[in-house]
């Protein structure tokens, strides 16, 4: 008589994530929030994981899986692989240079040659690595760097405030030694809902969508570094009467729905830039 094979049923919304980041965020102790936070994000990159789940579960607990499970719904339904050799060894690269004590979020800015404050205040514009991979998205590099969390050759270092490290296999990899076949991020699809309710946010302007979408991307990017929902930084409605007024000065920029002067201050600039390039 066979016996069947377990079967597990997960069940995850980003906005649930926020919601738990949030409460997290409002505890009084920065040590217990800084844990918790960093393992809010493991559970994040466990589902959104395209890589073998029980190599992810067992490398969060310090072990290594060589072979795929075959039993996984990623493994049941892989996603397309590629070449991720020359990725991985800029990624790599990227930690290398910033000395191995930063997270995903400022090594994955410095690969996209994002001129943050925090990339100004380090001064990692001149390094060699700034911009080096500004043909992938924030999503993309997000993904091979998790990627190498999975494989074994980074780690991250939760009493460094999440900083990503060099394993003992990362140098084969620097070397070109090894070949590494990654998946690349799964196109998510697009909601109804969420769709409707950008029209009716654009409703009655003349909106540059492509400067829109530019404006989006940067909000996902500041958002993520400070670690809140996009809508902290600015809603839909204030970028697309952004995207559609085009201002050039922070007099301007104050006259857009939903900026004031505490959101100038903290945003103005780098929204301006934007809008300026664009």
């Amino acid at each position: 008589m066979g016996i069947d094979k377990p079967e597990a049923l997960l069940l995850f919304g980003l906005q649930d994530a926020m919601t738990a980041r949030m409460l997290i965020e409002s505890g009084s102790n920065p040590d217990q929030v800084r844990i918790e936070l960093h393992k809010l994000q493991t559970m994040i990159a466990f589902a959104e994981a395209t890589t073998c789940r029980r190599r992810v579960l067992l490398g969060y607990f310090g072990e290594r899986q060589p072979q795929e499970c075959g039993n996984c719904d990623v493994c049941l339904d892989p996603p397309q692989l590629y070449d991720a050799t020359i990725d991985a060894q800029k990624a790599l690269s990227a930690v290398h240079r910033t000395g191995q004590r930063f997270g995903i979020g400022h090594v994955v800015d410095v690969l996209r040659g994002r001129s943050t404050d925090k990339v100004g205040e380090w001064g990692h514009e001149s390094l060699s690595v700034f911009g080096v991979g500004e043909e992938l998205s924030v999503d993309e590099w997000t993904s091979v760097i998790r990627q190498l969390i999975h494989h074994g050759h980074l780690t991250q270092d939760i009493a460094a405030y999440s900083a990503l490290k060099f394993t003992e296999s990362t140098g084969d990899v620097l070397r070109g030694e090894v070949e590494l076949r990654f998946a690349r991020p799964r196109a998510k699809a697009p909601k109804a809902a969420k769709a409707a309710k950008r029209s009716r946010a654009l409703e009655g302007l003349e909106v540059d969508e492509q400067l829109f979408e530019r404006l989006r991307e940067l909000r996902t990017v500041l958002a993520a570094e400070a670690g809140v929902p996009a809508y902290v930084v600015f809603a839909d409605r204030t970028l697309a009467d952004m995207a559609a007024r085009r201002p050039t000065t922070p007099e301007e920029m104050l006259e857009v729905h939903g900026v004031g002067a505490a959101k100038l201050r903290r945003y103005g600039e780098a929204f301006l830039e934007v809008v300026g390039a664009g």
